[in-house]
């Protein structure tokens, strides 16, 4: 039988194989594009199945020696690393299936490229979750940060190099930060190995050190405020399909380190960590969709979004660790369930939602939403779907956002009950900002639906749109049954990954589930059942229809079609709801956290201006060192040697003199 790992190393193959495959048919752009697309479609394909393998099996642990004593080659697959290893391998296959029309449009522009640096960013997230030791986990690391990097700044213009550059330094200082935590680690444990971090036990300081080493560092990749300002511009620059791989995947394995560190590899048993995380979940999540709602641009808003919903998972994250620092067992798996299973939700409807955009920009040429409207007259598949995503990511049930969302209320509402004074006080904080976040996020995507896909076109391409391509059809349709299907498959789903935040927390399992009912451990606070839900929201719809039809009958006129009235004046194209009026209310209620926003911008590119003049001053002190010490000792060298050649002049006499006066000399030497 074949198992796990066998599959993981299957699947990091084949994303191999496609990426040379890639970048050695570069030349013949269509073959090219088909070897990445179909070769990580395959490696997608092989990636699922390792991951659902190990959901339900003890650890499977691979230990080869390494180059160095301290880097010996650990791969470790369990529960936890087995969800991530599921949900990269999923979003990128059907990343994938989309890739095989979408990146037609950069036909001319290196796909070749394109597809080798998206196919080594899929392997090399798949081997971070699964590496069990330091070394080959910083490794990894860097491998997908420099890949990620090659993605953002393929377009080549000024935008694109400038979100690229951003990012490097992100990543990068985050990487040192990660770097840093596992060498105190490893000083501690004697190893750089992570069952030696997790039987080692560091002082209290050092732990909390390493915790905020570890928190930064991974925060910074995942995106939490305030270390986002690299996501609203990397993300808008990349391609689509790499958008949807960078925000539904590449920016949780940030959480996924935080729980490594806080959890797996620390133990997570201190009341405060839990509360910072905690903490900086809620500030994420309300100014992130804060932030999207002022946005035009529906790359840059959906990017905000990611910093919105990673401060979602971080609430259940954040009170998993309450409740695990606490010896509140129930609170601890309940919070990180919430955690994950928003993980899981939040890579499926984000990657729909950017795979929707990429499909209105594919026909559009713009992701200014101000010059869209009408499209789901025209682009009645890529309407629905993202429609779906919508709905998915404000949390409407019965789709997979709400019930994330709804276990995420319960997680703090019980640490609320029967937690510390602390966690009583933090957590119905928390609560009531996830409520505000909410209620944002309906309001954001009305208008991101609206302007886009309602009203009347605003532009010559939206009137001429049409829908895209069918690989990219097929791809938004996948993600969209998804949506629906983690949402009414909640009662299998919640005990699946309940029984992963359990083994992660070696905690006791907890009842999450009774039939088509979902309970947040004990069905006496409250219960759920999207199934029932979806029939009650389905008959709540189809009621009037058939009210009407009782009692018009034939009565019922034909639909009538009139000039809208608009006070007086005649309609025009300007009086439509645009994104800008849609959200001046907002921005004017929040100014002073846009203000904040504006100040943190003006920062980032001070320190962009200030490293531009280091640069400069560099690329001017280093000709005086060349001046002043390598030059003249080149010149010296040069001119020994141009005074030297006099001694080969090509005269074969000249050739047997020397050989004559060396035997002489040696004679003498010889003789005294």
């Amino acid at each position: 039988m074949t198992t796990p790992l066998e599959l993981l190393a299957l699947s990091v193959a084949l994303s191999g194989v496609a990426a040379l495959a890639g970048l050695l048919l570069a030349r013949n752009e269509t073959l090219a594009i088909w070897s990445a697309g179909l070769g990580g479609l395959l490696a997608g394909i092989a990636g699922v199945a390792a991951g659902l393998l190990a959901l339900g099996t003890e650890p499977s642990v691979f230990n080869v020696a390494g180059p160095y004593p301290f880097a010996h080659f650990v791969l470790r697959l369990d529960p936890l690393a087995g969800l991530m290893v599921a949900v990269i391998s999923f979003v990128s296959a059907v990343s994938s299936v989309f890739s095989l029309a979408y990146v037609r449009e950069y036909a001319g522009r290196g796909v070749g490229a394109m597809g080798f640096f998206l196919n080594l960013f899929v392997g090399s997230m798949m081997l971070v979750v699964v590496a069990d030791n330091g070394f080959w986990f910083l490794v990894f690391f860097e491998m997908m940060s420099l890949a990620s990097y090659f993605v953002v700044i393929f377009d080549q213009d000024e935008e694109a190099v400038s979100a690229g550059f951003v990012y490097f330094l992100v990543a990068h200082a985050g990487s040192v930060a990660i770097m840093a935590a596992f060498y105190l680690m490893a000083n501690v444990a004697g190893s750089f190995d992570f069952a030696a971090f997790r039987a080692a036990h560091p002082s209290p300081l050092i732990a909390s050190i390493v915790f905020l080493l570890g928190l930064g560092g991974f925060g910074a990749k995942a995106g939490m405020i305030p270390l986002h300002v690299w996501l609203p511009r990397a993300h808008p620059a990349a391609p689509s399909h790499a958008s949807a791989l960078m925000s539904g995947v590449m920016i949780k394995i940030g959480v996924f380190g935080i729980v490594k560190v806080g959890i797996d590899l620390l133990g997570g048993g201190v009341l405060w960590w839990g509360v910072l995380v905690l903490a900086l979940g809620a500030v994420s999540s309300v100014l992130g969709v804060i932030y999207a709602l002022a946005e035009h641009d529906i790359k840059k808003l959906l990017a905000y979004h990611s910093v919105e919903n990673i401060g979602i998972i971080l609430l259940g994250v954040g009170t998993g660790m309450i409740g695990l620092a606490t010896e509140q067992p129930l609170v601890a798996v309940l919070g990180l369930m919430a955690g994950l299973y928003h993980l899981v939700n939040h890579a499926v409807f984000k990657g729909l939602l950017f795979l929707g955009a990429g499909s209105v920009i594919f026909r559009m040429h713009t992701k200014d939403m101000e010059e869209m409207g009408g499209l789901a007259r025209t682009m009645p598949w890529t309407s629905l779907c993202f429609l779906i995503g919508a709905l998915a990511i404000s949390a409407i049930p019965p789709l997979n956002g709400f019930v994330s969302e709804w276990f995420t209320y319960q997680a703090l509402f019980a640490a609320a009950l029967d937690g510390t004074f602390l966690a009583k006080l933090a957590t119905p904080i928390a609560a009531t900002m996830l409520a505000l976040t909410g209620a944002l996020a309906v309001m954001c995507f009305v208008k991101a639906y609206g302007v886009i896909f309602s009203g009347a076109p605003r532009s010559e391409h939206a009137r001429h749109a049409r829908e895209v391509p069918a690989p990219m059809v097929i791809g938004m349709v996948i993600l969209a049954i998804a949506c629906v299907g983690l949402g009414l498959a909640a009662p299998v789903i919640a005990p699946v990954i309940g029984g992963i935040a359990a083994a992660t927390l070696h905690a006791p399992v907890a009842v999450l589930a009774d039939g088509a009912l979902v309970l947040p451990g004990a069905g006496a606070r409250t219960v759920l059942s999207t199934p029932l839900l979806a029939l009650m929201l389905v008959a709540l719809a189809a009621l009037p229809i058939v009210l009407m039809a009782v009692f018009t009958g034939a009565r019922r006129g034909g639909r009538r079609t009139a000039a809208p009235w608009a006070c007086g004046y005649l309609p025009d194209g300007h009086m439509a709801v645009s994104a800008g009026s849609f959200a001046q209310p907002i921005r004017m209620f929040f100014r002073p956290l846009y203000a904040v926003r504006k100040d943190v911008a003006v920062v980032s590119t001070a320190i962009s201006h200030r490293f531009a003049a280091l640069v400069a001053q560099t690329r001017r002190s280093e000709p005086m060192f060349d001046r002043t010490l390598v030059t003249p000792v080149i010149e010296a060298v040069t001119g020994i040697g141009r005074r030297t050649q006099v001694l080969q002049n090509g005269d074969f006499r000249i050739y047997c003199l020397y050989i004559v006066a060396a035997l002489v000399a040696l004679l003498l030497v010889t003789l005294r």
